[in-house]
């Protein structure tokens, strides 16, 4: 039986069908229809059993951009222009909790007639395309989808080997940190069918005016940037799928940094190779889960920057890039520079990376609450060898009659929350009393000293004395033996 919550969804996006289909539906309406039936599934998704929930083949629709460029093979593309294009991702399989059962497909039909995007029509069978719920949702979690389409042409002893098509690559990123997508796509061109041609891309159009396409290849990443401390191991994840016929010929992962690029880790049909100490992936997830993900040990600041994954096949090639920054906490502390009056405390903060670092003083006293301190001065940048930043702050305490708590807060990125710590300066009376109680300690110490020495030297002069008298009494045969 089902429960209310779902029933009251399914009716809620089931009338909203009915009204959106009584009009011409382009990708706004058809987001908002999603949305509202994913709403239903948000409502019952933790009520569903896992094992209740079922795979549904669903279109993924995505506004995006197609780009022309002249047809120049090696250098800088000219003449390029960005035109409005959709893609249609046909019977992608979801993970549906039942509030999906029913929802219609993707009617190209429905389109404005006037000035219509360029229609990509991608039947993704049998490649795998990864993060479909991530796609499916991100209009309605208030995210983006930035989609861009191009040519991709085949190297030309590649191209003899295959029968006459045209190929395109979409380039699919989600907002905020969200998976990112490489999908390659085949049209057949078949110039003896006499269909229409597209007036720009020449190419045959669909029965209802789309330009008709298979998946062939996908390349993805689900961390496109990703931050480590120092001396953690990192895994850079990076997938593929591809058609049946194509075989895998080379994973190659590639390190670009501050203008200049290095080999990490190479396979090339069956035999790895590690450029970079420790740097791995696993031949049998490769080959069987299509997963050349990229394993980091000790990770130090000569592993930053950006990750190339770049897949080869027989046919094809595509790529992924991933950011990695790497980050060292800062250690703290907090100390007097010197005992003059006024005290002048020290905050060193050393051995932190990125650059950014934010310190804030405060003063309180007691029973009040504590208040910000804007004048502390700060030295001179340090950098170690290692790369990491150190820094110290001085400030100028300002005890007061009955004294004061500083407090150093140190905010950095690699820091869940600010490092705090105080020290207690102590008012000028205080001071002068202890440093009188240390003085009197110190001369009392003196004078025991002196009187201890005076004695030790009384002592052994009589000693001395007493020996010599001695020897003197003795007759000059003792004295030789």
């Amino acid at each position: 039986m089902r429960k209310a919550g779902t029933v009251q969804a399914e009716s809620r996006w089931r009338r909203a069908a009915e009204g959106l289909r009584a009009a011409p539906m382009g990708t706004e309406e058809w987001c908002l229809l999603l949305c509202l039936a994913l709403s239903g599934a948000a409502d019952t998704a933790q009520s569903l059993p896992a094992a209740e929930r079922q795979w549904r083949a669903l279109d993924v629709v995505l506004d995006c951009f197609l780009v022309e460029e002249g047809k120049h093979r090696g250098g800088f593309a000219n003449d390029k222009n960005m035109v409005k294009a959709l893609l249609v991702l046909r019977q992608v399989p979801v993970l549906d909790d039942g509030s999906l059962e029913g929802f219609p497909d993707f009617q190209v039909s429905t389109l404005a007639k006037d000035n219509p995007p360029v229609t990509f029509e991608a039947s993704v069978n049998p490649v795998q395309i990864p993060h479909a719920e991530a796609l499916l949702h991100a209009d309605c979690s208030e995210k983006e989808v930035t989609c861009e389409i191009s040519r991709y042409f085949l190297q030309a002893r590649q191209e003899a080997a295959v029968e006459k098509a045209a190929w395109f690559i979409a380039n699919l990123q989600v907002s905020g940190g969200g998976p990112s997508v490489s999908i390659l796509m085949k049209t057949l061109r078949d110039a003896e069918n006499r269909a229409v041609l597209h007036p720009t891309l020449n190419l045959p159009l669909g029965p209802q005016g789309t330009v008709l396409t298979t998946v062939e290849f996908q390349v993805t990443t689900h961390t496109p940037s990703l931050s480590f401390q120092w001396g953690s191991s990192a895994s850079l994840h990076c997938g593929f799928s591809m058609a049946p016929g194509l075989d895998l010929t080379r994973v190659e992962w590639r390190l670009q940094h501050k203008g200049s690029g290095q080999l990490v880790y190479s396979w090339t049909t069956g035999q790895g190779q590690a450029k970079r100490e420790g740097a791995a992936l696993e031949p049998e997830q490769l080959l069987m889960a299509g997963d050349a993900s990229l394993k980091l040990p000790s990770l130090t600041l000569k592993d930053e920057g950006a990750y190339i994954c770049q897949i080869t096949t027989s046919l094809y090639q595509a790529q992924q890039i991933i950011q990695l920054h790497v980050q060292a906490s800062p250690k703290v502390r907090l100390g007097l520079a010197n005992e003059a009056l006024p005290p002048t405390l020290i905050c060193n903060i050393a051995g932190y990376y990125p650059l950014d670092v934010t310190v804030t003083w405060t003063r309180e006293e007691l029973g009040e609450a504590p208040v910000p301190v804007s004048d502390a001065s700060f030295s001179s940048l340090r950098q170690s060898p290692e790369g990491t930043y150190s820094i110290s702050s001085s400030l100028t305490a300002e005890p007061g009659s009955a004294g004061a708590t500083y407090t150093c807060q140190v905010s950095h990125i690699s820091l869940d929350e600010p490092i705090v710590t105080s020290a207690w300066a102590a008012p000028p009376e205080q001071r002068t009393v202890a440093f009188g109680v240390l003085f009197a300690s110190s001369l009392f110490l003196l004078a025991l000293l002196y009187l201890g020495l005076q004695r030790w030297q009384a002592t052994s002069s009589k000693v001395y004395s007493e020996a010599l008298w001695v020897d003197t009494l003795l007759p000059p045969s003792k004295k030789k033996e």
